[in-house]
């Protein structure tokens, strides 16, 4: 059997192998056999989702393969990732289930799981319950069939979880803020928790259709969001992705502010308070050389790790840090959640112009981006363009290029079949041609 998991659980088109209601079955059942080995008599598994159509289907067959082994399922309906790490913990279950592919299309979908604790699986218990979905499980036997149940109050528990993190001395009076959900799960969540903080709240992306998740909108299309912000002459605005564990930020100018800037921003007033674990955030390598040079100038660390918040959380947890994320808006403070949380970290960015009366075009403006380049270029099944004798060499004469004043980042994509390359430099075309040179030579390994 082929590796399921990637960098963030399994992923891929809805109705194609791995995401298949038949391998979802598989996994419910294997997944439901590895957290009920204990011998005791009560397991619980929470189960949330995003909007995408194809929800419907993985949850019915992963509730169906979950029960099948004597796990008592609880289903949040849609309700923002973040929701189901908190749920999981505080309703006491063995395992959270996550429906979603972030911010893929529509027609794409995915599966991440929480242990107990909250946090997201380590890889080496991923590679267990692959075995145990090859291997195929026993099911329990019929007087030990679990069951399943609605929760209808998963939303408002997130919520007041969510609020409870904002400084209870401030409130959002005053505040205009446009928050494009992404069509995604948080709908419903975003605009309610802003506006019971005080905000007056201007929602776009909030009517899902099944079909209309990151259509146009949220973190990766923000476009509509800085149109809007410009329009009603709003002060921020918050773009979710469509299952609301990350965030892009928007001034009042409807430009924007990636993750390294906030982190930029926390990071020092954090330091600033005595609030930041040993001096450092945690960061992916996909982050600037800016935010790096940021954060020595006030005698802090950056701690990289591979891309993926889940590798960001395991450095977080084993270096005792708790501020970390990722350039693409996963925002990880573990003194409030054990996972990105898009909607917790515009929170803690309101919160921080209200303390300082700033506007948003000042706090996301904290250092000057070293210059940084990213191309994907994207691969069939079964190719492997990056053990190709050329593409290895252009990549070599590319690092030796931008040596010493820059960098270069080659990794394959652990969601889709791409390679994507990236490189940071102070030569902006010198950088370019770099990227280009490479780019190339995979695109021809790939059409050879």
């Amino acid at each position: 059997m082929d590796k399921l998991f990637g960098t963030d659980g399994v992923r891929g088109t809805a109705n194609t192998h791995p995401m298949t209601a038949e391998m979802a079955l598989r996994i419910g059942a294997a997944v439901g056999r590895y957290f009920s080995r204990d011998g005791s008599s009560v397991h619980r598994v929470v189960i949330g989702k995003d909007t995408r159509l194809s929800g419907y289907m993985f949850e019915n067959a992963l509730t169906a393969g979950l029960t099948s082994t004597g796990m008592n399922v609880l289903l949040l309906g849609p309700v923002p990732t973040p929701a189901v790490g908190l749920l999981t913990r505080s309703m006491r279950a063995d395992l959270g289930v996550m429906i979603s592919a972030s911010h893929n299309p529509a027609v794409d979908n995915g599966i991440k799981f929480f242990g107990p604790d909250g946090f997201k699986l380590s890889d080496q218990m991923e590679a267990d319950i692959e075995a145990l979905i090859s291997a195929g499980v026993s099911p329990a036997e019929a007087k030990d069939i679990g069951r399943a149940k609605r929760i209808d109050d998963g939303r408002f528990r997130y919520i007041e979880r969510v609020k409870s993190s904002f400084p209870r001395q401030q409130s959002l009076d005053g505040l205009k803020v446009v928050v494009d959900c992404a069509n995604g799960a948080a709908y419903r969540v975003a605009p309610e928790a802003l506006w019971e903080l005080g905000a007056t709240v201007i929602p776009v992306g909030v009517s899902p259709n099944g079909h209309n998740i990151n259509d146009g909108c949220g973190s990766t299309h923000p476009r509509m969001a800085a149109e809007t912000v410009v329009a009603h002459g709003a002060d921020v605005g918050i773009c979710l992705d469509g299952d609301a564990d990350r965030v892009i930020l928007l001034d009042e100018n409807g430009e924007i502010g990636d993750g390294d800037q906030f982190m930029a921003l926390m990071a020092a007033r954090w330091a600033s308070e005595d609030r930041l674990a040993n001096k450092a955030l945690v960061a992916t390598v996909m982050s600037n050389l800016g935010l790096e040079h940021f954060l020595a100038d006030k005698g802090l660390r950056l701690e990289r790790t591979a891309v993926g918040d889940r590798y960001v959380v395991e450095r977080m947890r084993a270096g005792g840090f708790n501020l970390g994320g990722e350039q693409s808006g996963h925002i990880v403070m573990s003194d409030y959640a054990t996972t990105g949380d898009g909607l917790m970290a515009g929170l803690q960015f309101l919160a921080e112009m209200m303390r300082s009366g700033q506007p948003a075009s000042r706090l996301l403006h904290n250092f000057e981006p070293v210059p940084q380049l990213l191309k994907n270029v994207r691969f069939s099944a079964g190719q492997a363009p990056l053990d190709v004798e050329n593409v290895k060499a252009a990549i070599a004469q590319a690092e030796a290029e931008l040596a010493g004043r820059g960098r270069l980042l080659i990794r394959k994509s652990g969601t889709e079949p791409l390679v994507r390359v990236m490189a940071e430099h102070e030569d902006a075309a010198l950088m370019e041609r770099a990227v280009n040179s490479v780019v190339e030579a995979i695109a021809d390994a790939i059409s050879a």
